[in-house]
């Protein structure tokens, strides 16, 4: 089967090792090439967000090893960085895994359905890149099934639970009345965009977006009202926020400690609430020591998520059975694909006999030899090629005394009783047809 997932995520990282291995979507194509190509893999996709990175792979049984220090070496981090919290799954384990990431089991928030959307931009970009193939193409595809049916089939995705939820819990607890507030968002990605809507249902009215392009910030703010600025203007506006999320895909902070310091002279020391949904983070972690100003990083939401998840549990193990029967469910088209291959392969094998003796017997007959001596000759050639290796196997299981493989061996070659033979198919099939 020969397929993996390798990766690090919430449970096994911190944020700081998180947003040192995250692959930038920019060079995403070139980076999945390179690591095909360099790690010598048959297939490869990467999962890259704020809470994981995983790499899905095909390879030989060293392939994991190499792929852990080509992330150190890509990423430019110490040699052992990496040694205390990568996993690795492999085959069946890595088949349920995957399923139970675009499930959302394996989130931090349970159930969340925004992986379902990463999984399949993971999906598209291992596409683009020509790193995809048959088994990690067909896993993708059922697995988006799979998550498909989980949501229809369970209550996992009923309560509202989320980290841009998590974020609505946490500014209720600092500020009273929400309605008298203005929340700057960075950014307007998916993540961002589930933040204003949930900051909206709760009566935030003033809204600012800020974005690297004017253009989908407005798309943004059509939807709820608010200004759309660049990330240029941020210096200009951020004072006016007492709630600010932020959610990019930049390699840098966007956020400094000095900057804050000035909106908070600004501000008269009124509280600003930041949440940084990012990774790697855009407001510099110093900007938590500043008076005034409460920041929390994806992973201090975590207390506020685990209030939210009794709901859902019920509904996690319905759609961890359902995961688990449609993991089987693919091992054995995996499994299959083995017996295809035999298949093909043996067909390939009597064939080449067939030709070689077929232009022996044709080269015999054009040098004037009798017909009917080349066919005699021809058909005690070829049957004696086709039966030599199965006469060799079945001679070692008679010395074995191994009776169940014989029986099977009998089955197979058709001298069972109730193997039914080519003959009698063909009766048989003539009889269902009058």
């Amino acid at each position: 089967m020969a397929v993996s997932a390798l990766g690090i995520n919430h449970k096994t990282a911190p944020v700081e090792i998180r947003e040192k291995v995250a692959f930038d979507p920019a060079n995403i194509l070139q980076a999945l090439q390179r690591m095909q190509h360099e790690l010598k893999l048959d297939e490869v996709a990467v999962l890259s967000t704020c809470n994981r990175m995983e790499v899905y792979f095909r390879g030989d049984e060293q392939a994991h090893q190499r792929l852990t220090n080509w992330l150190v070496e890509h990423h430019s981090l110490e040699a052992d960085a990496l040694s205390h919290c990568v996993y690795l799954h492999q085959n069946e384990q890595a088949i349920q895994h995957v399923m139970r990431v675009a499930c959302g089991l394996d989130s931090m928030v349970l159930g969340e359905p925004q992986i379902l959307g990463q999984m399949k931009d993971a999906f598209q970009f291992a596409r683009n890149a020509g790193t995809m193939g048959q088994l990690l193409d067909r896993l993708f595809q059922h697995t988006f099934s799979v998550a498909k049916k989980v949501r229809t089939d369970t209550e996992i995705g009923s309560s509202a639970v989320s980290v841009a939820y998590a974020a609505v819990s946490l500014a209720r607890k600092i500020f009273t009345d929400l309605s008298q507030a203005t929340a700057l968002y960075i950014g307007a990605g998916e993540t961002i965009e589930l933040a204003a809507r949930h900051f909206h249902n709760q009566g935030v009215k003033e809204m600012i977006v800020a974005n690297r392009t004017l253009e989908r910030g407005e798309e943004l703010t059509s939807q709820f009202g608010g200004t759309a600025i660049t990330l240029n203007q941020l210096h200009d506006w951020m004072h006016k926020a007492d709630i600010v999320i932020s959610s990019t895909a930049s390699p840098l902070p966007i956020v400094g400690k000095g900057l804050i310091e000035e909106c908070v002279k600004k501000r008269k020391h009124r509280p600003m609430f930041m949440v940084d949904l990012a990774v790697p983070r855009d407001i510099e972690p110093e900007v938590g020591q500043l008076s005034d100003v409460y920041l929390y990083s994806v992973d201090d939401l975590q207390d506020v998520i685990d209030d939210n998840l009794k709901a859902r549990n019920q509904a996690a193990e319905e759609a961890e059975d359902i995961v688990a029967h449609q993991t089987e469910q693919f091992v054995d088209w995996v499994e299959s694909l083995s017996s295809v291959d035999i298949v093909r392969q043996y067909r390939h094998k009597m064939n080449d006999l067939k030709q070689q003796e077929l232009q022996r017997a044709l080269a015999q007959i054009a040098a004037g030899e009798s017909a009917e001596q080349v066919l005699e000759e021809f058909a005690y050639r070829y049957s004696n090629k086709v039966m030599h290796y199965p006469t060799r196997y079945l001679r070692r299981l008679n010395d074995d005394k191994n009776a169940v493989k014989l029986q099977q061996a009998k089955t197979m070659l058709g001298l069972d009783d109730k193997a039914p033979s080519r003959d009698n198919a063909v009766k048989n099939k003539s009889k269902n047809r009058i």
